[in-house]
């Protein structure tokens, strides 16, 4: 793989330099502090536009409400964002023809895919992370006797899909030539997931699972063990379209 380490560094700058990686951090950072935030004062918001005629009894808010809050925002936007942002991952430098002078120095084509793919990785890692941190540092402070159950390999589970859902949208831009293409394909195969994740049977073996069950995981209503076919699946279904976008690509004409 020539060049692999090369290109992962030509990567980097690329995201810093179209602010790809800022606007990952900022969106991940703002929904960090407003999770517990938004968990914490959304009651007194609702009692506020209530008219005084009105008596209702709001619940009191607890750990769990900013958890969902959490992933809520992380699968709606971020997930979305983060699709969106690595959507051009290879039709910019295809439309431009800026790799045509590095594969012919030399640039092995698996490099080119692996180090995209190490790249998008580390920048949902590291945007997740400071979610997760951020979260977790003011739900701790504002609901220090709440507990929760399977926290972490609930967030696994999230990051996981993350990284089958980068797989995916690197597959899609093999494919075609434009963002929109690209796009396209991730949401059909996303399409498909949601479809498939309707049959009871399939559900335990579903990428998807992983993104929808982790409220379920934190209050205990799901156990660990029952994702634990789920992670196999996804990571294999991950390897696979990584293995084929380097496949389509070392045969794609440039």
């Amino acid at each position: 793989m020539t060049g692999y380490l090369a290109f992962l560094k030509k990567e980097f700058f690329e995201y810093t330099k179209t602010f790809k990686l800022f606007i990952m951090l900022m969106v991940f950072a703002v929904f960090g502090i407003t999770n517990p935030l938004t968990a914490k004062l959304l009651p007194e918001i609702l009692g506020s536009l209530i008219p005084d005629s009105v008596v209702i009894t709001l619940p009191e808010p607890t750990a769990y409400d900013a958890w969902t809050q959490f992933f809520k925002n992380a699968t709606q936007i971020g997930l979305l964002v983060m699709v969106i942002l690595f959507s051009s991952v290879l039709s910019s430098e295809l439309s431009k023809g800026t790799l045509i002078n590095l594969l012919t120095k030399g640039l092995s084509r698996t490099a080119v895919i692996l180090s995209k793919y190490t790249c998008m990785v580390l920048l949902w890692t590291t945007s997740i992370a400071l979610c997760f941190g951020l979260t977790y540092g003011y739900t701790v402070y504002l609901f220090p006797k709440d507990e929760t159950s399977n926290l972490l390999f609930s967030v696994f589970c999230l990051w996981l899909f993350g990284l089958f859902l980068m797989a995916a949208l690197l597959f899609s831009a093999t494919l075609t030539r434009s963002s929109y293409g690209c796009l396209l394909v991730t949401g059909i195969v996303v399409v498909i997931c949601m479809i498939l994740n309707i049959i009871p049977a399939v559900h335990r073996y579903n990428p998807i699972s992983l993104s929808t069950d982790n409220m379920g995981l934190i209050m205990n209503s799901i156990k660990a063990s029952a994702l634990y076919s789920t992670i196999v699946i996804t990571c294999l279904l991950s390897l696979i379209f990584v293995s084929l976008s380097i496949v389509v690509f070392r045969k794609k004409q440039i």
